[in-house]
């Protein structure tokens, strides 16, 4: 299963089936008096003319009845999976990532506690959040790097706050250079020591979305 982003949803493209919905909403609508005869026929009229979710929305936003089309249960699979409110919740899953002359991974779908400890004592840890969910609002990830490294991949959904220090090292952020969080989403605190080793927190990169965009 892919794990490409979808940094907004609205962007998606609509299906007949969700132009139909939308059409039955507004008929609804106008059969309680919400929309007259005029209103509905142009409201039809830019539903069947959408091609996008975000299309879709404003034409059920004044209702009080939100567009079916935009709900949590009409995206697509992967769509849901990176709303950033569909981010918080769940199990937590291990809290706590060690190589001692070793490496260790913790990728793809997976539930982050409210804290996370990460050691790499000469060895590699990587901690990718790309498809991860988290137990709560706010994460903390403790890391210690001594004479070894550890990466931490941070999807764009996620707002990531870096305060380590290194120590004959480096604690670095690179995420500032890509594209802006997106608001609403999870916050994740970055903190630790790089001694004589280095701990880097950083974006997925660009080219490997556009091929799991390929890919789906």
């Amino acid at each position: 299963m892919s794990d490409e982003l979808v940094p907004d949803p609205r962007q998606m493209r609509a299906s007949d089936a969700d132009r139909e919905t939308v059409a039955q909403v507004l008929q609804q609508a106008h059969g309680e008096g919400r929309l007259d005869l005029h209103e509905l026929d142009e409201r039809l009229a830019a539903t069947y003319a959408a091609r996008t979710y975000g299309e879709l929305v404003p034409l059920t936003a004044d209702l009080g009845m939100p567009s079916p089309a935009l709900t949590p249960m009409a995206l697509p699979a992967d769509g849901r999976r990176n709303l950033p409110a569909s981010r918080v919740g769940g199990t937590p899953g291990s809290a706590v990532s060690i190589a001692f002359w070793s490496g260790v991974e913790r990728r793809g779908e997976w539930v982050v506690p409210a804290t996370h400890n990460a050691a790499a004592i000469m060895g590699g840890v990587v901690i990718d959040l790309t498809r991860a969910r988290f137990a709560q609002q706010e994460t903390t990830i403790n890391a210690y790097a001594i004479m070894g490294g550890i990466e931490v991949i941070v999807p764009p959904e996620v707002t990531v706050r870096v305060d380590g220090v290194g120590l004959m090292g480096a604690f670095e952020d690179t995420t500032h250079k890509g594209d802006p969080p997106i608001p609403g989403g999870p916050s994740v605190r970055i903190t630790g020591l790089a001694l004589m080793g280095a701990v880097e927190v950083k974006r997925p990169k660009k080219k490997k979305q556009k091929n799991r965009e390929i890919t789906d």
